[in-house]
Order: structure tokens, then sequence, then C-alpha cells
């Protein structure tokens, strides 16, 4: 596995001005404080949830200053589902699920470009229900036979 050629690219497509700019635009935050507040509150949650080689390429795909944010977390030991991760996050920051859900959508809309189809489909693999929504994605689970 670990020989096999990963198609993720090796830097960043953008600086971390750029990615603010991104998110401030998708999240149409009147200030580029308020859209820098909201991708270190968003990156750090993220990095609560994702582990392993995940971890690692999807920080490779970041701004360095994006990256050093989910990097700072420890992951959890009960990955949240994707509905659990807006209520921690509301819960964490002070605010409602409704701005919670917002910001994690204008967030992880520049992070879905820049991690690219590939490595996202590996996260949500490894993810609990619910991730895909978020970043604006079709929810495609194989069904579950009934017990």
């Amino acid at each position: 596995m670990y020989d096999q050629l990963r198609p993720n690219p090796a830097r960043p497509a953008m600086t971390f001005d750029q990615m603010l700019e991104r998110v401030r635009y998708e999240g149409a935050y009147p200030t580029r404080e308020r859209a820098s507040e909201a991708v270190h509150d968003v990156l750090a949650a993220l990095g609560r949830q994702v582990t392993g080689d995940e971890r690692v390429d999807l920080a490779r795909c970041l701004p360095v200053e994006a990256a050093l944010t989910l990097w700072a977390q420890i992951p959890d030991t009960e990955p949240l589902t994707g509905w659990g991760f807006v209520k921690d996050l509301a819960a964490r920051t002070g605010g409602t699920p409704a701005t919670a859900r917002w910001d994690t959508g204008a967030v992880f809309a520049v992070v879905s470009r820049l991690a690219g189809p590939y490595l996202l489909a590996r996260i949500f693999h490894r993810l609990p229900g619910g991730y895909a929504l978020l970043f604006g994605q079709a929810e495609l689970r194989q069904p579950q036979p009934a017990a």
C-alpha cells in the first residue's frame, strides 16, 4: 500500500491568504478575521476526527498555517458523526449549530478543492456517516442488512 502513488499534490495549491479569501467568499464573511476564525475552528475540529494516512495526506494538501491547526489537535478516540461534528463545533465555539454548520460548509468547500476527490473518498470511508454532506457531496454508503 505504501509503495503506491498517491494522487495528492505534494504542495498546497494555494497560500493561506488565498485560502482565507476563498473561505471569506464561500461563507460571505464580512472580514478576513471572521474567515480566519472559521478556518481555525473548523480545521481544529476536523483534526480531532481524521487519523492515519488520511490525516497526513490532508495536511500536505493544505497551506502550512492551516495544516498546523489540523495537526495541533489530538484525535478523539470515538469519532463523531457529521451531525455530532457540527454540534461539537458549536459547543466549543459558543455558537449555534446553524452557524457551526455554515462555517463548516464554507471551510470544507475550500478544503475539498485542495484535497481532491480521491483523498476525500478515503476520508469519508474512515469516518462515520454524515461528513460527505458537510463537504457538499452526496452521502454514498452501502446499505447494511437488517439484523
